[in-house]
C-alpha cells in the first residue's frame, strides 16, 4: 500500500521511481517484508520508508515550477523553503538550526528536544485555524496506517486514541507527537538510541498526561510490557517501565 501510494504521487506529477533520490531497503514492517519475499522481488527505491516524503518533495518542486533534479540538495529551492518554515514552528532562529544528512539522503535538521516538542505543539495549535496545518494532522490521524504500517506503534496509538494523539517515530530512539485537543507537543529521546525503552516511555508519558487511560487497551498494552524470550521461545523476563 505504501509503495503504491508513493508511485501514484509521482505519477500525478509526471515523474517515476527513478526520480527518487533515496536508496532501496527492505520494508520495515514484517508483513511488507514477507510479501516482498513471497513475490521473489527485490526492494526498490519506492520501498524506502521515506519514499513518500521524497515524492512529496518532488511534487512540491514541480508544483512551484522548480526543477526536480537535485531536490535532495540543501540549496535546492524545496529544501530552502522547508528550512525557511522551521523557525515558525521550532521557535529557533535559522542560524541556530544545524544541518545534517538523513539516512534517506535529504537534509535533516538538528533540534534540541524542547524545540522538537515546540514544533509539534505549534503544528497542533496552527491546525485550529490554518488549512495547511489542519490538512497535515487530519491526514495523519485519518490514515494512521500510512504513517506507521501494519500493527506498528504509531499506527496503533493513533487508532486507539481516535487520532487525538498524532505521533511519528524517528531514528536513534527519538519520538515526536502531539495531543491535538490540547495543542500539546512532546518529544522523547532514548539516550542510547535503542527502541526497547522508547515505546514504554511514550505510553507512560501519555498516561501521566491523561491522554491514555491507566489501563491500556490490549494493543497498546503489548507495547508497554514486552516479554524477553530465549532461542527456545521460552519467556525468561520482560521489559517494563520503572515508573
Amino acid at each position: 500500500e505504501h509503495v503504491a501510494l508513493a508511485l501514484a504521487m509521482l505519477a500525478d506529477v509526471g515523474l517515476e521511481e527513478g526520480d527518487l533520490a533515496c536508496g532501496a531497503h527492505e520494508p520495515l514492517a514484517a508483513r511488507g517484508a514477507r510479501l516482498l519475499r513471497e513475490a521473489a522481488a527485490l526492494p526498490t527505491r519506492a520501498h524506502n520508508n521515506c519514499s513518500g516524503k521524497h515524492a512529496a518533495m518532488l511534487a512540491a518542486s514541480t508544483t512551484h515550477g522548480w526543477t526536480p533534479h537535485g531536490y535532495e540538495r540543501p540549496l535546492h529551492p524545496v529544501q530552502r523553503r522547508i528550512r525557511e518554515t522551521l523557525p515558525t514552528f521550532t521557535a529557533l532562529d535559522d542560524e541556530r538550526i544545524e544541518l545534517a544528512i538523513d539516512g534517506c539522503g535529504v537534509p535533516v535538521f538538528v533540534l534540541p528536544l524542547r524545540n522538537m516538542a515546540t514544533a509539534w505543539g505549534r503544528l497542533a495549535r496552527h491546525a485550529h485555524d490554518e488549512a495547511a496545518a489542519a490538512r497535515v494532522l487530519t491526514a495523519m490521524a485519518t490514515h494512521p496506517f500510512l504513517v506507521g504500517g501494519t500493527d506498528r506503534f504509531d499506527t496503533v496509538v493513533m487508532e486507539e486514541t481516535g487520532g487525538n494523539v498524532v505521533c511519528k517515530i524517528g531514528a536513534e530512539g527519538v519520538h515526536s507527537l502531539c495531543i491535538r485537543d490540547r495543542a500539546l507537543g512532546l518529544a522523547v529521546k532514548v539516550a542510547d538510541g535503542a527502541q526497547r525503552a522508547q515505546y514504554p516511555a511514550v505510553l507512560r508519558l501519555l498516561q501521566h498526561l491523561h491522554a491514555l487511560p491507566a489501563t491500556l487497551p490490549p494493543r497498546l498494552a503489548a507495547f508497554l510490557v514486552t516479554p524477553v524470550r530465549n532461542t527456545r521461545g521460552e519467556t525468561v523476563g520482560e521489559i517494563h517501565p520503572a515508573a
